[in-house]
């Protein structure tokens, strides 16, 4: 009997808490238990790796893509959409404006309710610049006004050349990252999943991740989807087929309070992966809506709850 694909996540849950090393996050004091330098492989011959321990969010994943693919770097799109994974980090920069006297205090519901609706305040307090989507379709260049679109540029390049290697996908700019930016112009939200490569082989379109810092239980199973539906676009509109996505790890961690609730996932028992069909109507990535992504045949176990850690900024130094 084949092993589940699923089984190398949980294998790797397993891992970290039997064997994990003990990292302190300094800036948040955050524990949790890590290795340097892991790999996932998902064949999509075996099904789309959406994974069945515990419930992931479809709606979520799709929203994001949506999100990062349409250069949007305003959370309104995702509060719209009711999906708020990314609700903490523009409060926290509002917090910090809060502490200076320069807002009103909120707590976090009344702020994202203002979000919603009030347009004016979603422009001023809704923004996180410098990250995924303004960096995948408009990443600034040092010629004033221009921009660069690398989901663009990379359908283009396979397209011509179904050969090409050089087909990279980066959100990783060191001038707005950590120490390397200037004061005013860091980053609060620290760039995770930062590089990724895409490469047509024997017909199939395979898509390559390095994360250099990875949440197993909460984080992971959402990049996994988001860049394995990434593939299975682009493919679709290359005309080939999705063959496989190959997550790659620098740090990769289990957090302390996360280790009950992934002892819970590991007893359960995978079920076999869905599918992902793109709509034919689908001719542009600037086209791209919910309704051209398909999910079939989802089966999963209930979803399990956990406190997300909002890490990453900068030791002894303001973010904003």
């Amino acid at each position: 009997m084949s092993i589940h694909p699923e089984q190398q996540y949980l294998d790797l849950g397993r891992d970290l808490i039997e064997n994990g090393i003990y990292n302190k996050d300094l800036w948040s004091g955050d524990v949790t238990y890590s290795f340097f330098g892991r790999q996932f492989r998902f064949d999509f011959a075996e099904g789309f790796p959406l994974l069945t321990t515990k419930k992931v969010y479809w709606k979520w994943v799709v929203t994001e893509l949506l999100w990062f693919l349409r250069g949007d770097s305003n959370i309104r799109f995702l509060v719209e959409n009711n999906v708020h994974i990314w609700d903490d980090y523009p409060y926290y920069i509002y917090n910090n404006k809060v502490k200076k006297g320069l807002e009103p205090e909120m707590t976090k519901d009344e702020f994202i309710a203002k979000i919603l609706e009030d347009v004016e305040f979603a422009k001023l307090h809704g923004e996180l610049p410098k990250i995924y989507g303004e960096l995948w379709r408009r990443w600034p260049t040092k010629t004033s006004g221009r921009t660069v679109d690398q989901i663009a540029w990379i359908l283009q390049e396979l397209k011509e050349d179904p050969y090409a290697r050089n087909c990279c996908l980066t959100a990783w700019n060191p001038e707005y990252l950590y120490s390397m930016a200037l004061p005013d112009e860091a980053s609060c939200y620290p760039i995770c999943h930062g590089f990724s490569q895409y490469s047509i082989k024997d017909g199939k379109l395979y898509g390559q991740l390095y994360q250099r810092s990875a949440d197993l239980f909460l984080g992971v199973p959402f990049n996994i989807a988001s860049y394995s539906l990434l593939v299975h676009v682009l493919a679709h509109l290359l005309g080939v087929e999705a063959g496989g996505f190959v997550h790659t790890f620098g740090d990769v961690h289990i957090y302390e309070n996360h280790i009950e609730q992934m002892k819970e996932q590991m007893s359960r028992t995978p079920h076999p992966f869905p599918t992902v069909r793109i709509d034919p109507s689908l001719k542009s990535i600037d086209d791209l809506d919910f309704h051209h992504i398909i999910l079939e045949w989802y089966e999963a176990e209930a979803p399990i709850k956990a406190q997300m850690a909002v890490v990453g900024g900068m030791v002894g130094r303001d973010n904003n």
